[in-house]
């Protein structure tokens, strides 16, 4: 039996794909393993959208040049496959398989060539309809599921290569996400993940032509469902109906990842992410007004060719004004086939740097202040699994947020016996900058 090793780079979309490739090959009479000294498949899906996630995996790949020639295949697989294409192989010789997302319904077949003793496998066409879901897939949490809805981006923001890796937006009918969503719950998933590169630009391609809004209440409508998240959303087409749809039905988490990547509204021009800060703001607002209590999370770059400091301040008033629960930042790296690339005025390293440590302090000293604002109440968590280092469960609040817990009754698993998977009222006790800590509430406990 042929042994693979798979190793994932990214986001959550990333994270699904390596799902359907290791689903088709445990179908294809393969047996995973956890290291890849030990894989006679060796496969990496990649991720393109920084450019320190490209430098790592040809770091990876090139650790083991040493092996080619001795019967291990490499693969390089998902947004740098798909950027790079066969220069691939120029660039890793020992590489035999480079294939994009889009390409993995037809991995049986590229598996057969490999299998046949083929040195160069490409699967690198976005011409195709077919790129959401494979016939098999294994999923990597017990609880939790992915579906992706929409693959690829018809946006053209500057900096970003999600539409050359991706392609262009192509939604599922909404009929099939639902039945896969069902047949998720009927196997004992509580929750699930909507997934897209913008994930509320979703339109039903079938007459019923649903949007994102009236997907999402379906999804949150069926019975036996925990929790429905989604992610990740685009200013532009995120509408009042979203905020409804959350404020109608706890079954819908109250988090929205809303990425704005600058707070200045001739940066975000610069960018051509399509809307203003005034226009951000309003959703902001639709969030803020609503009765339950939306955690906001956002992306943001810093370093943007030309950002002036004044533009960078904007952004650091834009952290005050809104409070995020969280956010990812990034420094501006330039990368192949963005617009973004041949702008004049690119800021040095060290001033990038700079910037972005001002703007991860600012955001540390909120998240502490937000989070301290938390401790006494309960929140219901979902146990995710025990951290023997610090003898405490780990949860997850519908707000996304990580809260570590102890339980009297179970202080750690035992024989047969696991909180994994349940839903538990915990009392927070302690905050800090990125979790909070408590204790369960036994007296009334539900699973």
């Amino acid at each position: 039996m042929k042994k693979f090793y798979i190793e994932t780079f990214g986001c959550q979309m990333n994270a699904h794909d390596s799902e359907k490739v290791t689903g088709t090959l445990l179908a294809r009479g393969y047996s995973q393993v956890e290291e890849p000294e030990s894989a006679d498949l060796v496969l990496y899906n990649t991720c393109s959208i920084r450019d320190k996630a490209e430098q790592k995996v040809f770091h990876r790949l090139q650790q083991f040049k040493r092996d080619a020639g001795k019967g291990k295949v490499f693969g390089v697989l998902g947004c740098v496959a798909q950027q790079e294409g066969e220069r691939i192989f120029d660039r890793a010789p020992h590489v035999s398989l480079v294939a994009g997302s889009a390409s993995y319904t037809r991995l049986p077949e590229l598996l057969v060539q490999l299998e046949s003793g083929a040195r160069r496998v490409t699967g690198l066409s976005l011409d195709t309809e077919e790129t959401f879901e494979t016939p098999f897939a294994r999923r990597d949490n017990p609880h939790r599921a992915y579906i992706t809805i929409i693959e690829g981006c018809d946006k053209s923001c500057a900096y970003c290569v999600v539409p050359f890796t991706r392609g262009p937006e192509r939604s599922r009918p909404a009929a099939g996400v639902l039945a896969e969503a069902r047949a998720l719950v009927r196997d004992g998933y509580t929750e699930i993940q909507l997934l897209g590169q913008n994930v509320n630009s979703y339109r039903d391609p079938s007459p019923s032509g649903w949007d994102f809004a009236r997907l999402l209440r379906a999804v949150g409508e069926i019975d036996g469902l925990r929790r429905v998240r989604f992610t990740t959303s685009h200013p532009r087409d995120f509408v009042k109906d979203i905020v409804d749809a959350i404020e109608d039905n706890p079954i819908l988490c109250n988090h929205v990842h809303l990425p704005v990547q600058s707070g200045s509204s001739a940066v975000l021009e610069r960018m051509r992410r399509l809307y203003t800060r005034p226009d951000y703001l309003r959703r902001i607002e639709w969030m803020k007004s609503s009765r339950r209590p939306i955690a906001i999370t956002t992306d943001i770059i810093v370093g943007f060719p030309g950002e002036t400091e004044q533009e960078f301040d904007e952004t650091l008033s834009l952290l005050n004004s809104v409070e995020y629960d969280s956010l990812f930042s990034f420094k501006y790296s330039p990368r192949p086939n963005t617009s973004a690339a041949a702008l004049d005025n690119p800021l040095d390293e060290t001033e990038k740097g700079r910037r972005l440590t001002v703007l991860q302090e600012l955001q540390r000293a909120i998240q502490i202040r937000l989070n301290s604002r938390l401790v006494g109440s309960v929140e219901e968590c979902l146990v995710e699994g025990y951290n023997q280092a610090t003898g405490q469960w780990i949860g997850r609040t519908t707000q996304n947020r990580t809260l570590n817990f102890t339980h009297p009754a179970l202080p750690a698993p035992s024989a047969g016996a696991s909180l994994a998977g349940s839903y538990l009222p915990v009392r927070v006790t302690r905050s800090g900058p990125n979790s909070l800590a408590g204790e369960a509430c036994v007296e009334s406990t539900a699973a």
